[in-house]
């Protein structure tokens, strides 16, 4: 079964967990300096909140549960004759996954993932800085003044 996901970029950390945590009617499941993370059943969402980039919604993708779904979901995105920027071993959000990105015709990144494992770090993915399609921001790549945005 596959999970909606959405990233959202936040000036203030500890408030936007308590706004969200009452709107959830939860705490994150995840809680690290820079990041948060709420995986909802109710509505099926993988929601993620960091201090990375500018305010506001950063990307939004679809969670898979194994590397066949995520083979035909990228598969799918091929087909449609978009660019996409496949990564393999992604260290990223605190997790290893295997990700396929794109962006839709009106410019929304979007990643599609699989995720098989934890980090002990966000993560940097010098390759990543050219994923997303020439987007100015990447999936975690290494923090910076030019940096405009993160993932997961």
């Amino acid at each position: 079964m596959k999970r909606l996901h959405l990233h959202v970029s936040v000036p203030d950390l500890a408030r936007s967990i308590d706004f969200y945590a009452v709107l959830f009617g939860a705490p994150p499941s995840v809680v690290k300096p820079d990041y948060a993370r709420w995986m909802l059943e109710d509505p099926r969402v993988n929601f993620a909140i960091s201090q990375r980039g500018a305010a506001g919604v950063d990307h939004l993708g679809i969670q898979v549960e194994s590397s066949n779904e995520l083979a035909e979901l990228a598969g799918r995105l091929k087909a449609a004759g978009a660019p996409t920027f496949d990564e393999a071993g992604a260290t990223c959000c605190y997790a290893r996954s295997d990700k396929s990105w794109v962006k839709d015709p009106a410019g929304v990144r979007w990643e599609t993932f699989f995720t098989y494992g934890e980090a002990t770090v966000y993560g940097e993915d010098p390759a990543a800085q050219a994923a997303t399609l020439a987007a100015p921001a990447a999936c975690c790549a290494a923090a910076s003044a030019a940096r405009a945005g993160a993932c997961c």
